[in-house]
């Protein structure tokens, strides 16, 4: 069976590649679009709870547009979903992401001038021209040390999660306001170019070879219990997001393991080695 969270299809409208495969009124092929919010919720339903969020410069395959509501799927995941249909814009391809926990794009070439978006890392802008201390983005004047040619992706995941420490947890997060567990992976593996799901479940599956129990510990280990993930900085030390300190916070790991335990979460489901 399919899983409803990749599968572009809601009854209505259907990718054509699942033609013969799921029931639609429709089969088509997705327009082109990107996100022009600085983040916005990815929902099962409109008006229902997120399930994940999009940011600022992210593609999309755009099925359906409906009472301000339009159904998407994420072409970095493959996530589906409905969001707002006015945090769309037209596809646009992009030069530069946002390579700092988060960034500010401006009206003028000037920290003085008044600011038009608050991005977080991550972030995918287009390049216009190139001022002594700020580039020209599709976005506005963002400064330079802040941005990241997308053909130089950082590589060590860890550095990039670091840069969320203090970020507030928020379920199905995804940006430096407030992030999860597996949206702070996603963010990290995204930045490095390596491919993430969306979900903990999917990366458990997706990411990395599993060791055995007992193994030595590296940075940019992935520790995996159900419905929740952290990446090691070191061999003593896990990063994750998560809802008991509602935070992104720093844990010893064998304290975490000891603590998801004695809270009623279960053992450690895969230790993986990316």
């Amino acid at each position: 069976m399919s899983d409803p969270r990749l599968t572009p299809s809601n009854g209505r409208v259907a990718d054509i590649s699942l033609a013969g495969t799921v029931m639609a009124e429709r089969y088509i092929v997705a327009e082109a679009g990107r996100i022009i919010a600085d983040v916005v919720d990815l929902c099962p339903a409109p008006g229902k709870r997120r399930d994940r969020q999009l940011i600022y410069g992210e593609a999309v395959g755009v099925y359906e547009r409906q009472d301000g509501w339009a159904f998407v799927q994420a072409r970095k995941d493959g996530y589906v979903g409905y969001i707002r249909e006015s945090s769309l814009g037209p596809a646009l391809d992009p030069t530069h992401f946002v390579a700092t926990a988060g960034t500010h794009a401006y009206e003028g070439e000037s920290f003085k001038s008044r600011e038009l978006r608050s991005l977080s890392l991550g972030a995918r802008v287009a390049m216009r021209a190139e001022g002594p201390k700020m580039w020209d983005t599709d976005a506005g004047f963002i400064p330079k040390k802040h941005l990241r040619p997308l053909e130089k992706p950082f590589t060590d995941p860890a550095t990039v999660a670091q840069a969320f420490f203090g970020t507030p947890y928020l379920w199905g997060g995804n940006s430096r306001a407030g992030i999860d567990c597996s949206g702070l992976i996603q963010a990290a593996l995204t930045a490095c170019a390596v491919p993430c799901p969306g979900d903990s479940d999917l990366q458990r599956a997706a990411l990395g070879r599993a060791l055995p129990p007992g193994s030595d510990r590296q940075r940019n280990d992935l520790y995996f219990w159900k419905g929740h993930v952290g990446i090691l900085v070191d061999a003593e030390t896990l990063l994750h997001a998560n809802a008991h300190h509602m935070a992104t916070v720093y844990e010893p790991i064998e304290a975490a393991i000891l603590r998801i335990a004695a809270q009623g979460d279960g053992p450690v489901l895969a230790h993986k080695r990316l």
